[in-house]
C-alpha cells in the first residue's frame, strides 16, 4: 500500500462523517412556493338591454310641459316657461366623459353654420338627467359652449337645466330616451329632438354632427307642429351605438344584409328582363 495514499484516505473518510451528520443542521427547509399572482380586474362591462339604452321614437306626442328644473342660477323653471317656439333638446349630463361632448360640440358647429335665427327661429334646452349635477355645473357648461359660437347668439336662446332624477327620467320617457346608470356614469346614445311651441315632438337627429339644412328643415317643421322622420334617421340603420364603448360603431351586418338583398333584386330583374322577347320576334 502507498503510505502518501493513506492522509487522504483519512480526510476523505472525515469528509464523508461530516457529511452525513451535517443536513440536519446546515441545510434549511425548503420554502413553500409563492402564491401566483392574482389577475388585475379590469372595469366590470356594463350590463344592459336594447330595451334598456337607446332612442323609442314618439313622433306627435308631447312632453309634459309643467315638469320643474332648476336654471342655471338654481332658480325653478317649467318647460311651459320656456318653450315657446321650435326648441332644439338635447339630454346629457355634465360629469359625462364619453359621448356628451362631442354631441354639444357637434351641437355648437351646426349652430355656427345654419342660417336659422337662434332665440326667434328656434331655441335649444339642454336638460342633465344626472340628479347629482347642480345648477352652477349647468351655469358653467352654459357659459363654455357660449364661448364657443361664432356668431351673435343670444344667451337666452341655450338653456342649460337640472332638477331631481324622477324628473328628468319622467322628460326622458316622454320623448323615447332610455338610458341607465352603470356606476358612477351613464349608458345613452347621442340624438337631438325637436319640439313644437306647444312641446310636440316633431324629429329626431341621431349622431354627434348634424347638417344646418336640415337643423333649418327640422325647426321649420317643429314651427308648424308637423311630426316627420329626419333623413338623419339612416344614421341609426348603417350605425348603432356601442354604450360599452361610448361611440357609434358601424353596424356591417345591416350593411351586407342591404347589400345582398340590393344584388339579389338586380339579379332577378336581369333574369327577367333577359327572358322577355322583343314583340318583332314573337311575331316571327
Amino acid at each position: 500500500m502507498n503510505l502518501c495514499q493513506i492522509p487522504v484516505t483519512l480526510s476523505s473518510l472525515a469528509l464523508a462523517a461530516a457529511l452525513l451528520c451535517a443536513p440536519a443542521q446546515a441545510q434549511a427547509p425548503t420554502p413553500p412556493p409563492a402564491p401566483a399572482p392574482r389577475p388585475v380586474e379590469g372595469p366590470a362591462t356594463p350590463s344592459f338591454t336594447p330595451q334598456e339604452v337607446g332612442i323609442d321614437e314618439k313622433l306627435g306626442a308631447s312632453v309634459p310641459l309643467d315638469l320643474a328644473f332648476k336654471a342655471e342660477d338654481g332658480s325653478p323653471v317649467t318647460l311651459r316657461q320656456l318653450i315657446d317656439k321650435p326648441t332644439i333638446l338635447t339630454l346629457n349630463y355634465f360629469r359625462c366623459a364619453g359621448i356628451c361632448t362631442p354631441q354639444l360640440n357637434g351641437v355648437v358647429e351646426v349652430l355656427n353654420r345654419t342660417q336659422a335665427d337662434p332665440g326667434k327661429d328656434f331655441q335649444v334646452i339642454t336638460v342633465s338627467f344626472d340628479g347629482r349635477d347642480t345648477p352652477e355645473m349647468a351655469a358653467q357648461k352654459r357659459t363654455n359652449y357660449l364661448g364657443e359660437l361664432t356668431r351673435p347668439f343670444p344667451p337666452a336662446a341655450w338653456r342649460f337645466l337640472t332638477g331631481p332624477d324622477a324628473t328628468s327620467r319622467a322628460l326622458a320617457d316622454a320623448v323615447g330616451f332610455k338610458f341607465k346608470q352603470v356606476g358612477d356614469d351613464f349608458v345613452h346614445a347621442a340624438a337631438i329632438i325637436f319640439l313644437s311651441p306647444q312641446g310636440k315632438v316633431t324629429r329626431y337627429m341621431y349622431g354627434v354632427t348634424y347638417l344646418p339644412a336640415d337643423l333649418q328643415l327640422a325647426a321649420q317643421e317643429a314651427g308648424r307642429g308637423e311630426a316627420q322622420p329626419t333623413i338623419n334617421k339612416f344614421l341609426k340603420f348603417c350605425f348603432s351605438y356601442d354604450p360599452a364603448g361610448r361611440k357609434y360603431v358601424l353596424n356591417t351586418t345591416a350593411i351586407s344584409a342591404t347589400v345582398i338583398i340590393l344584388a339579389a333584386l338586380i339579379y332577378v330583374a336581369v333574369l327577367i328582363r333577359r327572358g322577355r322577347k322583343p314583340k318583332s320576334q314573337e311575331a316571327e
